[in-house]
């Protein structure tokens, strides 16, 4: 079993639990559910390099990357440095993330907030909108062209929005009929967890103009960033090249100056 299998066998026992512990109903309670979402794929497709700013402070490729700072701080400065999106790891077991992070990261900022996990059952996405998420992740690799078509729509009727993650082509044509407004390319393998730039920029032409197209994973270097720019990326997904260092904020203004 790969670390893939193993997170995936994993959360669906989690979810199975929490199912039993907080009903669906007090979810809908919340003082969030009923609050209007904000578009991330608008925001990334208006700015010069749309950056989602990621609070992540583990994963199991890197271990700790960094636990010391609060998410209220980290995620104020990246909206204070200039990113059009957050996204925070809500995963405890593999990336150390919680649903009080997000519920935390939206009392913090204006901005649109990406729940990033593995979602698998429409009870996360309930629980994404109960705690101020504006957008979701879709994983192809875990999902099937049903469960891919289900989920979408789900968020769509929450007033959410969704960023559906493809590694290769076969996950490309599973996906490319469903309800995301935005597709992520992730140059990591999720089973070896090894990453590849250059497979954004093969995929890049197969993508429909109508998605918003974001590059996920690896991003650490400017020059990469305006190469996919200018093959037709609006987003880019970056978490550890700025958690790593002590100033998550000052390295997203570093960066985005070094785009300009």
């Amino acid at each position: 079993m790969n670390i893939l299998d193993r997170i995936i066998a994993d959360k669906r026992r989690e979810v199975s639990l929490k199912k039993q512990l907080i009903p669906t109903e007090q979810l809908e309670k919340s003082v969030l559910f009923n609050r209007q979402g904000q578009s991330l794929s608008a925001r990334l497709r208006q700015a010069s390099f749309g950056i989602i700013a990621e609070h992540k402070r583990r994963s199991p490729s890197k271990s700790v990357i960094n636990q010391s700072l609060s998410v209220e701080n980290v995620v104020s400065s990246y909206e204070k440095a200039g990113a059009a999106g957050i996204s925070v790891l809500t995963d405890a077991k593999y990336f150390g993330g919680s649903l009080d992070d997000l519920l935390l990261a939206r009392a913090s900022v204006e901005i649109p907030i990406l729940r990033k996990d593995f979602m698998i059952d429409e009870y996360q996405i309930l629980e994404a909108k109960a705690h101020g998420a504006d957008v979701i992740l879709l994983i192809a690799a875990v999902l099937d062209k049903t469960e891919l078509k289900t989920l979408s729509e789900t968020a769509r009727n929450l007033g959410l929005e969704v960023l559906l993650e493809i590694h290769n082509q076969e996950e490309l044509n599973k996906s490319i009929h469903t309800e995301a407004e935005m597709i992520g390319i992730n140059n990591r393998n999720l089973k070896t967890f090894e990453v590849d730039i250059e497979n954004s920029i093969r995929l890049a032409k197969n993508l429909p103009d109508r998605f918003t197209k974001v590059a996920e994973s690896g991003l650490s270097d400017t020059e990469v960033v305006k190469k996919l720019k200018s093959s037709g990326f609006d987003g880019f997904l970056i978490g550890e090249t700025f958690m790593k260092t002590e100033n998550p904020g000052g390295a997203i203004q570093s960066f985005l100056k070094d785009l300009d």
